[in-house]
């Protein structure tokens, strides 16, 4: 019985520690998203930068694709919260990554310089959701299994 209680990585002290900081890491990651694609339609508060003299419309629909990643985001969180299936976020932290790919093709295609700090962007959310569903996909252990084994 010791032994099956122990086996879990979440319920040693150095596991929660663990959740707590991807779980802090992941919200910390959601808002830097969120905060990325609202103010990115905006000319003053945008993190990214967009040359929009030389590139206008090109620019203006990666600006557009960044605000309806915000919006899907809400949307996610919430279906997420009100499921209780957080390990969802696993493949949103996956289709991220798969974003990192398609910002260069983007920028290659249309010949648009991509701003630097896109790509650490996506890769940070991407990691950070993937290692929150991550840990929410693990097994946790409960008195009924450890009893019943």
């Amino acid at each position: 019985m010791f032994w099956v209680q122990h086996m879990n990585f979440i319920d040693t002290r150095t596991g929660q520690v663990s959740k707590f900081l991807v779980d802090a890491n992941f919200y910390l990651s959601v808002l830097l998203l969120l905060y990325g694609g609202f103010t990115g339609i905006t000319e003053n508060h945008a993190i990214f930068e967009f040359n929009d003299d030389l590139y206008g419309a090109m620019h203006n629909n990666l600006r557009i694709a960044l605000l309806y990643l915000a919006m899907t985001e809400v949307v996610i969180c919430l279906f997420c919260l009100f499921t209780k299936q957080p390990k969802m976020m696993l493949f949103v932290g996956c289709f991220l990554l798969m974003m990192l790919g398609s910002l260069s093709v983007y920028g290659k295609v249309n010949t648009v310089p991509i701003d630097s700090n896109l790509p650490l962007f996506f890769l940070y959310t991407g990691i950070s959701h993937v290692l929150f569903g991550f840990i929410a996909s693990l097994p946790k252990a409960n008195s009924k299994q450890v009893f019943n084994k």
